[in-house]
Formats: structure tokens, C-alpha cells, sequence
């Protein structure tokens, strides 16, 4: 697959805790970005964070949160994106939703 220099970057902010038919819902999300073929998905834990409520989640020893912050980055075209967004939008409970136009400068697999 090539993707075009002018691309999408969809980033979805949830948390560690997060549900879709009782499977993590970061899971959820990049199968069904697999599952639509998009170019790729990365999910990224995060170490201490808050959201729209104000409260800490964080990973220190002394207070073990397990709603740790996710970040899912996904990148394709707008076209491709754009399939995966009622998912996004019917999934999605609480949390923080962005679309950023890029450019891709390299995208390859040996």
C-alpha cells in the first residue's frame, strides 16, 4: 500500500479502562482499522494524564491507576478515515477525538 504525501492522522484519547462488548475498547479500535484496511494503527500507553474531568490518572507505584491514558494514532487517507469514524463516534463514550492533516514522508514494509 502507498499513501499519499497529503494524509489524516486520527488520534482518539480514551482511557485504559474502556469497553466495547466487554473487549478493551483500544482493541476494538484497531481491529476494526485492520478490519477496514487502513495503512496502520499504534496505541500508546500513557504515564499520567487527565481529561475532561479533571481527574489524575497516573502510574506511580503508590497510586496504581488502572485507567491509565491511551492514545490510538491512526494514519491513512481522509477517504479512509472516514469509514472508521462512526465506529469512532458510536464507541467512543467519554474521551477526546482529533483529525490533523499531515505529510507522510516515508511509509514502507520490507
Amino acid at each position: 500500500m502507498k499513501l499519499p504525501e497529503k494524509s489524516v492522522l486520527l488520534r482518539v484519547f480514551i482511557g485504559e479502562s474502556d469497553k466495547c462488548n466487554h473487549k478493551p475498547l483500544y482493541e476494538q479500535i484497531v481491529l476494526k482499522a485492520r478490519e477496514l484496511n487502513l495503512a496502520g494503527a499504534t496505541v500508546i500507553r500513557g504515564i499520567l494524564g487527565f481529561g475532561a474531568d479533571s481527574r489524575l490518572h497516573s502510574a506511580k507505584l503508590l497510586d496504581l491507576s488502572n485507567d491509565l491514558p491511551i492514545i490510538i494514532e491512526i494514519v491513512d487517507t481522509q477517504e479512509n478515515i472516514n469509514k472508521l469514524l462512526p465506529f469512532i463516534d458510536e464507541n467512543v463514550v467519554e474521551g477526546l477525538v482529533t483529525l490533523e492533516d499531515i505529510q507522510v514522508m516515508k511509509y514502507r514494509h520490507s
